[in-house]
């Protein structure tokens, strides 16, 4: 017997997004339907909501107002990347870099997952932008799930609401569809954190531009505006119509004297792109500011002015909470003072939160993230791993004015860099598009401690391995021609912040003092700074940073971490065979050449 669904009176006379609204309502069989309109009073209420089904906890009003701690079920803490997949018509489009499947296979399994997934649950119908509303480089989708903790979360992660329906009007949208695949019998208890603990999916359309995702409740999993559109689904939109949909981050840097210069900057995890895209300049720059536009995505156009301009196409922060703390970013503890959604972190007594790295010295007792009592001499991590806080970048102390400007900011540099505790010099830049474009798509990280000379290498082109929505190959090609797209061409650096010496002790103190290595960045791009030549590319001397207010650091560990061992990069260019053989029928020739122009080289 099929349950009636309620249907409020309609907030939009879109005849596509209704007819669509009425298929997938049929399909999944939600109890209830709920048009979003991204307003306070409505995240109250949900929140409140959760509050009383234990879905969250909310925190103490006097330390942290208006914030929520919730805990995730212990088998969905994270992506799930096996279990992601670009369904595109050609397996050749999706590459060997993601997992494929033939449409209509894929096709028929989600019916068959999606049929009746929402019974007993209310199918939430969330109209978002990504970017601001009206910008040239802005896209607008509309996500149905059957979870509150999403309706929630998109409101402070995208541009939420009635002002996107009446922006869309009868124009097209980008659909996202997502259940968390746990459908409730009637009189069936919930649980707080529902989810399904057998099968979960994370699946891409390109050529249709549709996202489904089933079975996890979890950030990336489940708040479809993040991962899957502004990356997987917007690369190939990118790709088509002759733009860059990328992972990285976006900050300014203001002058003393008031010139402002943009750059955007890809890491991979663990590298510190959140640390650097709040950074607080050290005490000697006075007159400095660095603010931030985004910490993890970046659409990059190209406009009438000959430049790339780039937005954050998201609204708000989603970042990992261990590791963050006063010394290694200030500004994120400082915006995480209110109206905050903390996931899978640890709980205090009096009501607050708690993670590794908040503080040096840990509370004596804590309720850990999965609801167990926890002292320091428990053995375990108090938060999890990949634990998360959601808040909204306007309470960023160094969110930067522009940060909601339709038109964008121009960007002067592109930033690539991993961690690598050898053979990479602390900063670089490339000797032109086409050399950055390589030491972009050679780009990696450790993946283990070195035990004898370089430890493996883990390739992640672009800092995009997990995101690109089609081939490797082809996406180095579209960067290659994306030079012919503007007048104006970013410089192109590579920064390395994890070098060591002999001992293992890192060379660089890294945190703040980035602004040294920051600012010969911006005066290369203005033509007001020196470097050498090297057979990398154009390499600063300790005389080209600025080190006021660092008279005790040893500028001999500046002059190491700088350094060309040229045995070293002999090993490193083999480790490089592996990625460019496992892309060879698509790798473009100019990255070929590259290579054997740095053999020549070194």
């Amino acid at each position: 017997m099929t349950v009636p669904i309620s249907v409020p009176a309609s907030p939009t006379r879109n005849e596509k997004l209704l007819a669509w609204v009425d298929e997938i309502a049929a399909k999944c069989q939600p109890d209830r339907i709920y048009w979003c309109d991204g307003s306070q009073q409505e995240y109250d209420r949900l929140c409140a909501e959760m509050v009383k089904s234990g879905t969250f906890i909310k925190l103490n009003e006097f330390k942290r107002p208006n914030s929520y701690l919730c805990r995730s079920d212990p088998a969905d803490v994270a992506r799930v990347e096996d279990r992601t997949f670009i369904c595109s018509a050609e397996q050749a489009d999706a590459g060997p870099n993601n997992n494929w499947m033939d449409p209509k296979v894929m096709r028929a399994t989600l019916d068959r997952l999606f049929a009746g997934s929402m019974r007993g649950r209310t199918m939430y119908v969330i109209p978002f932008s990504m970017g601001p509303l009206g910008s040239p480089i802005s896209h607008i989708g509309v996500q149905l799930t059957d979870t509150p903790y999403v309706a929630v979360s998109m409101r402070t992660m995208t541009r939420m609401g009635q002002k996107v329906l009446d922006f869309l009007g009868d124009g097209d949208f980008i659909p996202c569809l997502h259940s968390v695949g746990a459908p409730l019998a009637p009189g069936k208890k919930d649980v707080p954190w529902p989810c399904n603990d057998k099968e979960k999916w994370i699946v891409h359309f390109p050529e249709t531009r549709e996202i489904w995702s089933y079975g996890s409740g979890y950030g990336g999993n489940a708040l479809l505006g993040k991962k899957c559109l502004a990356l997987r689904i917007a690369s190939v939109m990118a790709r088509d119509e002759g733009w860059l949909a990328e992972h990285m981050l976006i900050l300014g840097v203001e002058s003393p004297q008031g010139e402002k210069t943009y750059v955007a900057a890809a890491f991979p995890s663990a590298c510190g792109k959140t640390n650097f895209s709040m950074m607080v300049p050290p005490d000697d720059f006075e007159g400095w500011k660095v603010t931030t536009i985004g910490d993890d995505i970046a659409w990059i156009k190209p406009r009438p002015d000959g430049t790339f301009r780039a937005i954050n196409p998201e609204a708000g922060f989603f970042g990992v909470a261990p590791g963050t703390g006063m010394k290694s970013n200030p500004n994120a503890i400082r915006m995480l003072n209110r109206d905050v959604i903390f996931t899978n972190v640890a709980l205090t007594d009096d009501g607050d939160v708690w993670w590794e790295g908040m503080t040096d010295v840990p509370p004596a007792h804590l309720i850990d993230w999965q609801g167990k009592d926890w002292t320091p001499e428990s053995g375990r991590k108090a938060a999890h791993p990949n634990s998360r806080f959601t808040v909204s970048a306007r309470q960023c102390p160094s969110f930067d004015p522009a940060g909601d400007d339709p038109e964008g900011v121009p960007i002067s540099a592109f930033i690539f860099g991993g961690r690598l505790s050898k053979t990479f010099p602390l900063v670089y830049e490339a000797r032109n598009w086409q050399n950055g474009v390589y030491w972009a798509a050679t780009m990696g990280s450790e993946a283990t401690a070195a035990a004898v000379n370089q430890a493996q290498i883990r390739r992640d082109p672009f800092a995009m391995l997990p995101f690109c929505g089609y081939n490797m190959g082809d996406y180095f090609k579209h960067w290659l021609q994306m030079r012919k797209a503007i007048k104006y061409p970013p410089r192109i650096f590579h920064v390395n912040w994890f070098r060591k010496d002999s001992d293992g002790n890192f060379l660089w103190p890294g945190f703040g003092e980035n602004m040294r290595v920051l600012k010969w960045i911006v005066d290369r791009c203005r033509g007001g700074a020196d470097a050498n030549e090297t057979p990398l590319g154009w390499v600063p001397g300790p005389r080209n940073f600025d080190l006021r207010g660092m008279e005790n650091f040893d500028t001999a560990k500046l002059e190491q971490a700088q350094t060309i061992d040229i045995d070293e990069w002999r090993r490193e260019l083999l480790s490089q065979d592996e990625l460019f053989l496992k892309l060879y029928s698509d790798l473009p020739k100019e990255l070929i050449f590259q290579r054997e122009l740095l053999v020549s080289r070194l």
